[in-house]
């Protein structure tokens, strides 16, 4: 782990997400690309961001907080510049990189949008990291991503928060037999292991026990969301939708769902759950609340600085109490990976 010296610049690395209709299949097309998945597959999935006039909620979210995070770097007396880099959509990393460097920048932390490990939650973004350095050249800034935070006590207690909000909403006669259900983005099988054994399950799994506890809740439920892929390629299960169905059957009355495995209320967030599942529920008679995310909260801003301030100062990882903890990888400098079985080669 690297602490020598102070950071002069932070940067908040994220997915990208358009913000027009003329931007949507673009984007997509940024997604997808070297995936082989076919032209109406990608129409299929422009209609969701359609559907919300061609804007992803995401790029909004993480220019609020930008600005939640520089008032609490402020807070701290910290003089730290926030950049905003993404990998599908502007502002490109690489552009940010750039712009980063003509600033003067030499050493930045990097926050990336994404609380877990796993090729896609973690390794991915490192590679975001080696390749806008690559772009800009030898006078690069030495980019530092700073570690994954599954367990941090503040993602435990906003989401815990998050989760008592949500069953306020509900009819006051069915919050005391709602049942709660934590979901994540599903992943491929082939790729649940690549960085451990089922490392990215573990880890979800083990974060919505520590929420489910903070909430005062002593069962729940973890499910998955959002698959994509040809169908005979197996992804973790089950599918949200298809537990709603099951808990329908049960005679379940009334269900929270906490989207644990995201930092932000993005397309997937909306349309998966807000839309589709929200119908769904309707349909079956079942009373829906769903758990906001971090977004742009002052708590979010605060777990930002702080997994900085604790990397340059030396500090030990903060986080959230619990049996059975599962591992969780520390910063990398400049894209180098963390563990070499999560390379995409």
């Amino acid at each position: 782990m690297t602490t020598a010296g102070d950071f002069d610049a932070l940067l908040l690395l994220s997915f990208g997400g358009p913000e027009g209709p003329e931007q949507v299949m673009p984007f997509l097309e940024n997604v997808t690309r070297g995936r082989g998945i076919p032209r109406e597959r990608l129409a299929s999935v422009a209609e969701h961001y359609l559907h919300f006039g061609g804007v992803s909620p995401i790029n909004g979210i993480n220019r609020d907080l930008i600005v939640q995070i520089e008032a609490e770097l402020a807070r701290r007396g910290m003089e730290v510049p926030v950049y905003f880099g993404n990998r599908n959509w502007e502002p490109f990393v690489e552009d940010t990189v750039a712009h980063m460097r003509d600033n003067g920048v030499r050493r930045a932390a990097v926050f990336s949008t994404s609380a877990w490990g796993g090729y896609s939650g973690c390794t991915q973004y490192q590679e975001d990291i080696a390749r806008a350095r690559a772009a800009v050249g030898p006078e690069a800034p030495e980019l530092t991503k700073l570690r994954q935070y599954f367990d941090h006590p503040l993602l435990i207690s906003m989401f815990a928060e998050a989760i008592r909000d949500a069953a306020a909403t509900l009819p006051e006669e069915l919050r005391a037999q709602a049942r709660l259900v934590f979901t994540a983005h599903s992943i491929p099988l082939r790729a649940a292991s690549r960085c451990g054994p089922d490392l990215y399950e573990r880890q979800v799994d083990y974060t919505s026990r520590l929420v489910a506890a903070a909430a005062g809740h002593q069962d729940f439920d973890q499910v998955w969301q959002s698959r994509s892929g040809p169908p005979q390629v197996p992804w973790l299960e089950p599918d949200v939708g298809d537990h709603l169905d099951a808990l329908a059957r049960d005679g379940v009355k009334a269900v929270i769902v906490c989207p644990v495995g995201f930092v932000a209320d993005h397309i997937e967030v909306v349309w998966d759950l807000d839309t589709e599942l929200a119908e769904q529920a309707a349909e079956a008679g079942i009373a829906l609340a769903r758990a906001s995310t971090p977004n742009s909260s002052p708590g979010f801003a605060r777990l930002a600085v702080d997994l900085m301030d604790e990397l340059q100062r030396g500090l030990p990882a903060a986080r959230a109490d619990g049996a059975d903890p599962v591992p969780g990888y520390g910063c990398t400098v400049n894209g180098a990976l963390c563990t070499p079985a999560c390379s995409s080669s």
